[in-house]
């Protein structure tokens, strides 16, 4: 019977606890995102709710195909999250360079009345992706390369279809060079070299690697937000800050589309996103090129000062060609102090193959017992990969006294230069191209873009020369002018031109 009451005294003394005891709220399964609005949809992925028996769902690409009126008022859609980047799981493996690129870009898009306008602007030059991929060809395959070893979106790699229409030397009036469009002072922040040589910001790999860092650091600086750091890597940050600043001061939305920013960074981003948007709907009307997913040229260190035309000789590759894949190089020599480094018309097995690469740029080593195929690669600083290219092997077996070409020259070319100090050839000169005036009348139909490919021009020249814009509307019967250069030759080069042939011949003869 105590024991009885012991049990009804305890019981009696836990229910007096527990309703002295305040009642907390639950916390909240979803965790508040920060109010940013943006032309993003809300993202979801952060809304699912905590459940052990839910299954997740890997995240999708969609894309909106609702095309805005003009009378609607609205051009962006709020949102509470970030800008964000809805990546597929599965890499894409397709055969043609362009479908990849489509099928990795993954900025969701919702379109507005500047997109609207900018997707138009396209589709009136349908073969604008075409001709551009032309002069794309060579060094594409390499910048996707780079966008995915960084981890960046895809719509990167179109970057320099927006900045230059992929033209090397154009230089804006800003200063601003190149495919990417560096200023000096960036470029030379990411390590870009410049001096009477060799313009890095000329080279399109080098400045891939300098302006993918920049748009890192941008992407940082502005907390993660792509829209900001596009607008920023065209107009500057602190202008970009201080339209979000501004804009923070009276209240306002600090997304993109409602920063007061200049004209030509409020077309920028457009631009970009709309030719993002066609790439992956090709129906609409801008052409998408075709191009195979595999590197058509190969990076190749030399190693030491060359010439172009001492290279041309050694590789049957035209001293012409290696200036317009190299368009870095500002004379034709490479600088005393590098770089040093050439793009070749080849794919690496064809160059690791060639006689060109095996009768000066490789060594040999003879195989000892116990070696392995990856202790000699390690031994020589080169990936095991390279080694079998560069001897045709399939497998890993190699045999003691079999002889291996090596990524080590035995004897190095006693010289990949040219002494034009005692040369009767002379150093190619840096004379200004003259230029010719052209008058033209304007056509209906006729767009700065179609006036520019058929005089072989930028549309930024063009559009420049005239006081016009890019995208500006032509008035049939107004008269165009053209500064289109003289190709004549300098009567001196013509003059030596036969001498550089002989002096080929005499450098290839053993001395």
């Amino acid at each position: 019977m105590r024991r009885n009451y012991f049990f009804i005294f305890v019981i009696a003394i836990l229910l007096s606890g527990c309703q002295s005891t305040k009642l907390q709220p639950a916390a909240p399964d979803i965790e508040q995102a920060p109010v940013i609005f943006n032309h993003f949809k809300p993202s979801t992925k952060n809304a699912i709710a905590v459940s052990t028996n839910a299954q997740a769902t890997p995240p999708t690409t969609t894309i909106s195909t609702e095309l805005l009126q003009p009378n609607k008022k609205n051009h962006t859609v709020p949102s509470p999250y970030k800008p964000t980047i809805e990546k597929s799981h599965s890499r894409s493996a397709s055969p043609d360079l362009w479908q990849h690129i489509a099928d990795n870009l993954h900025i969701k898009i919702y379109l507005n009345r500047a997109l609207n306008k900018r997707i138009k602007w396209y589709t009136r030059q349908p073969k604008y992706l075409q001709i551009v991929n032309e002069r794309a060809a060579p060094y594409l395959y390499h910048i996707v390369n780079k966008v995915e070893q960084r981890k960046l979106p895809m719509e990167l790699a179109l970057l320099p279809f927006v900045e230059s229409d992929f033209r090397p030397t154009i230089s804006s009036s800003a200063q601003a060079v190149g495919v990417w469009q560096l200023v000096a002072a960036t470029a030379h922040h990411f390590g870009i070299k410049s001096d009477q040589w060799y313009d890095g910001r000329q080279d399109v790999l080098a400045s891939t690697d300098a302006a993918l860092a920049y748009l890192e650091y941008l992407y940082k600086r502005f907390d993660g937000n792509w829209m900001h750091a596009l607008a920023a890597y065209n107009s500057g940050e602190g202008r970009v800050q201080r339209a979000i600043a501004n804009n923070k001061k009276r209240g306002k939305s600090t997304d993109y589309w409602s920063l007061k920013l200049p004209k030509e960074t409020s077309d920028y981003v457009p631009k970009l996103l709309a030719l993002s948007y066609l790439v992956q709907n090709p129906k609409l009307g801008l052409i998408r090129p075709k191009l195979e997913n595999k590197a058509q040229t190969t990076e190749f260190n030399v190693g030491q000062q060359f010439d172009f035309s001492v290279i041309a000789n050694l590789s049957g590759v035209g001293r012409s060609q290696l200036h317009k894949l190299n368009p870095g190089y500002l004379k034709n020599q490479s600088s005393p102090n590098g770089p040093h480094t050439l793009l070749l018309p080849l794919q690496q097995q064809a160059l690791l193959s060639s006689q060109f690469f095996k009768s000066n740029f490789t060594g040999e080593y003879f195989v000892k017992k116990n070696d392995t195929l990856y202790g000699i690669a390690k031994k020589f600083d080169m990936p095991v990969k390279k080694l079998k290219m560069l001897n045709n092997k399939k497998t890993n077996l190699i045999g003691i006294g079999e002889r291996l070409l090596t990524g080590q020259p035995k004897t190095m070319p006693g010289s990949l230069t040219i002494d034009y100090k005692i040369s009767p050839y002379l150093d190619d000169t840096q004379v200004a191209t003259a230029t010719i005036t052209v008058n033209y009348q304007v056509k209906p139909g006729d767009t700065i873009w179609d006036i520019s490919q058929l005089y072989d021009v930028s549309h930024k020249d063009l559009a420049q020369w005239n006081k016009l814009s890019a995208s500006s509307i032509l008035k049939p019967g107004i008269t165009l002018v053209l500064h289109l250069p003289q190709a004549i030759k300098p009567i001196s080069q013509l003059q030596n031109d036969g001498l550089l042939l002989g002096l080929e011949k005499t450098l290839k003869q053993p001395h």
